[in-house]
């Protein structure tokens, strides 16, 4: 208490100082500590958008439910779905915190979403037509989302990297699946290695894309900032480079292909060098113009607007009982 008190005696650039050298010792921010509006507001947005995007993107997954080959696909992808959905609760939980102190709350968020204010991860704006999809799905895209979430594991906002750590650990098992299901396609028949292939070109863009724009030599203000707090550590074309590291010599090592005909490992500088997607299209599918935006976003109105009377009980419950 006396450190809050001592605190609030000190003026605005010198709480902004204290804090930053908080963060330079490596110490953690808890919710209920002072922050930066910045600071505050660049948590909100990453991680409002983070649990959105696991919400979401259950919703291709979900549509492959009824559809799964087998029994035990059936019930592995229903267990995932599940797991996506707790990982968005617990998110937006950490986001409500940091909302709380500007009078805002979980509705904003899910108001925000339905307006097209809020985005989501470009992935989950696409379509997922086959069941190799599903595979790609689980094994690349939850393979990107495992780089991006371990990055922050040791962000400098103590509730998110609780939550993280928890979600990683469950985010392996759900690349593990989707690596399963390639390894059974790519073993199997030569129509369900051509299935497989073809959910591999048709996501290759959109995986490209998923760790945002890269930089041309300058690193964004809003990345600068999140660097600066600790709240990331790389920048988007560092952490695409990881998943190319990773994906790309597995992906050939199975005997498939990528949709770029120019792509080679730079020895010299550590690096692939690939064709870029085409980052206009990236700005209109976070928009909420992909190819399945509308129709996902109809089913998360449709879910919120049908379990309002739910909300509405207890949060009288909880007047009746407070």
């Amino acid at each position: 208490m006396q450190m809050r008190l001592e605190h609030a005696d000190l003026t605005e650039n010198e709480k902004l100082e204290a804090f930053l050298a908080r963060i330079d010792r490596g110490e953690k921010i808890e919710a209920d500590d002072w922050m930066p509006d910045d600071y505050r507001n660049q948590l909100i947005k990453l991680i409002s958008m983070h649990g959105i995007s696991e919400i979401m993107g259950a919703l291709p997954e979900k549509e492959w439910v009824p559809k799964a080959p087998t029994l035990r696909r059936k019930l592995a992808i229903m267990a995932k779905v599940q797991d996506e959905m707790g990982h968005g609760q617990l998110l937006l939980r950490v986001a409500e915190d940091l909302l709380e102190p500007l009078g805002k709350t979980r509705e904003d968020i899910m108001n925000d979403l339905f307006a097209k204010r809020l985005k989501f991860h470009n992935v989950f704006h696409m379509e997922a037509p086959t069941w190799a999809d599903a595979g790609v799905i689980g094994w690349l895209v939850d393979g990107a989302a495992i780089i991006t979430q371990s990055m922050s594991l040791d962000t400098s906002y103590a509730p998110y990297a609780r939550a993280l750590h928890r979600i990683c650990a469950e985010e392996k098992f759900h690349a593990q699946h989707g690596e399963s299901i390639v390894l059974e396609l790519a073993e199997g028949t030569d129509e369900q290695r051509q299935m497989l292939q073809d959910a591999i070109h048709r996501w290759w863009p959109a995986l490209l894309m998923f760790f945002g724009p890269p930089e041309n030599g300058n690193i964004t203000s809003n990345q600068e900032a999140n660097m600066r707090y600790k709240i990331r550590t790389q920048t988007n074309e560092e952490l695409r480079q990881v998943f190319l590291k990773k994906y790309l010599p597995r992906i050939f090592h199975l005997g498939f292909t990528v949709p770029d005909d120019t792509i080679y490992f730079d020895e010299a500088e550590d690096k692939w060098v690939y064709q870029q997607p085409d980052w206009e299209e990236f700005k209109q599918i976070v928009k909420g113009n992909g190819p399945r935006s509308a129709h996902r976003l109809n089913l998360r109105v449709m879910s919120y607007e049908e379990t309002k009377w739910v909300r509405d009980a207890i949060m009288s419950y909880g007047r009746q009982v407070g």
